[in-house]
């Protein structure tokens, strides 16, 4: 089959100004406990685009593990390539996909580290042997092989044994968001899409809810 002939109708929703929410947090809750409950495939999965020095971008994906009014936090190794990138570019962007809703949000805004207290009642609550992957994993380095990440791994478990502290290279990243935007496919690809975007010049900031042409 040629690839330029698939096509889908999204045909299942609809996203208007009156009925979203002014808040885009709120909008964001919504539509996220909406994918939990349709039982969507990971609907805590989100791209994570950043951009290096030299203005290479590059994307993954990354695991959401909070949100609130301060922004959308992740965690991962300080030291791996996204890493890297966030500590000398701290502006980045996510993306969540639900492909069975036929939805998608844009998340935009500048990223920091959560707090040390934040890091370590997380990295608590992970399994054990997902701890002892943090140590274990180089993550981004170039290995020789997975013999690397079995002895890593088997050389900590039996140095920390219950309790592995967490690793000085690992943590979370918080993006604060000064934008959001909201996808809902349509017939015809006349898709929704309403942007919030955060107005500075409002004291205590302010959020402009606007649509987008698809």
């Amino acid at each position: 089959m040629n690839i330029a002939d698939l096509r889908k109708s999204y045909e299942k929703a609809e996203l208007n100004e009156q009925a979203s929410h002014a808040d885009p947090l709120k909008q964001f809750d919504q539509w996220l406990q909406e994918a939990i409950a349709s039982e969507v495939p990971e609907p805590n999965a989100m791209t994570l685009a950043t951009v290096a020095s030299d203005l290479r971008p590059s994307t993954r994906v990354v695991l959401v593990k909070g949100y609130d009014e301060r922004g959308i936090v992740w965690y991962t190794n300080y030291d791996s390539r996204k890493g890297q990138e966030l500590a000398g570019n701290p502006f980045a962007a996510l993306q969540f996909h639900w492909v069975e809703l036929e939805r998608v949000v844009r998340i935009e805004g500048r990223v920091e580290k959560v707090s040390d207290a934040e890091s370590d009642a997380y990295f608590h609550s992970r399994p054990l042997d997902s701890r002892i992957g943090a140590w274990a994993s180089p993550q981004s380095q170039v290995i020789d092989g997975r013999t690397v990440l079995v002895t890593n791994a088997a050389k900590y478990a039996a140095q920390f044994l219950l309790q592995p502290p967490r690793p000085p290279h690992w943590g979370g990243y918080r993006l604060v968001p000064d934008s959001w935007q909201f996808w809902q496919g349509r017939k015809s690809r006349l898709h929704d899409r309403l942007r919030y975007r955060l107005n500075d010049g409002v004291e205590g900031g302010q959020w402009v809810r606007e649509r987008l042409a698809p």
